[in-house]
């Protein structure tokens, strides 16, 4: 081994750059997904103005909000070392998911209101078991292993989602459902994070964020494709519901 001044001087250079480029990164998919986050913003001023949910779900939120939990947890270090930027983005959304969540009970109707504060509860008790069972049950390396997969399952299941919406842009080929920022920032995000993953070698970072990095090139490239058809026929705006 090589402990030349050099030598030593060139090895800290690298894992310092390194280091710069993997908070860089985390730092990044922060901002991306805080952009995610307030995008549904203009969906509950109408529900408030409106003093009513209208045709909208609370689903996504509620599976946003346990997302977020378990991610959240994943990135603390009673889970993980070194990967608070996980922690950071997670705990501001989750606190985004259940601000959205408790406004859309404040004006839903009584049998949603019941419904979604079902759910709700349901959420806490889910994270509350995963948190117990989590330091209960298992030592420090493999509470990573289960929760990693866990939060895994969780951000496939939430990149996958829009899959619904680019199925629905190849059969009406229009983007009109499909807003270009929105799926931008998507991609931003995953990017962002599935670069930090890599940089920390950390599996359980990097390969949910690689599959949402490519179904975000998937809607880039279909916004690309349809978007100038969509202009051209101007089609009609109706009511969806948001995901």
């Amino acid at each position: 081994m090589d402990w030349s001044a050099p030598a030593l001087l060139s090895s800290v250079s690298e894992s310092s750059f390194r280091n710069l480029c993997c908070y860089g990164a985390g730092i990044a998919g922060n901002v991306f997904a805080f952009v995610l986050f307030i995008s549904p913003l203009p969906t509950f001023r109408r529900i408030v103005r409106n003093g009513s949910t209208e045709q909208f779900s609370a689903m996504p939120y509620i599976y946003s909000l346990l997302n977020c939990l378990i991610c959240m947890w994943y990135g603390l270090p009673f889970v993980s070392y070194g990967v608070v930027l996980v922690a950071t983005v997670n705990s501001i959304g989750a606190a985004f998911q259940l601000a959205y969540t408790a406004l859309f009970i404040a004006f839903a109707d009584a049998k949603q209101r019941l419904k979604v504060s079902g759910l709700l509860v349901g959420v806490f008790l889910v994270f509350g078991l995963i948190m117990y069972v989590s330091l209960a049950l298992f030592d420090h390396k493999t509470r990573q292993t289960f929760v990693g997969y866990l939060s895994v399952a969780s951000l496939i299941c939430m990149f996958a989602s829009p899959l619904s919406i680019i199925n629905m842009v190849i059969r009406t080929k229009s983007v009109e459902y499909m807003p270009f920022y929105l799926s931008l920032s998507m991609f931003l995000m995953s990017l962002s994070f599935f670069a930090y993953g890599v940089l920390l070698h950390d599996f359980f970072i990097y390969i949910p964020n690689g599959i949402g990095t490519v179904l975000g090139v998937i809607q880039l490239l279909l916004y690309a494709y349809f978007s100038k058809g969509s202009r051209e026929e101007g089609r009609r705006p109706l009511l969806v519901t948001h995901t």
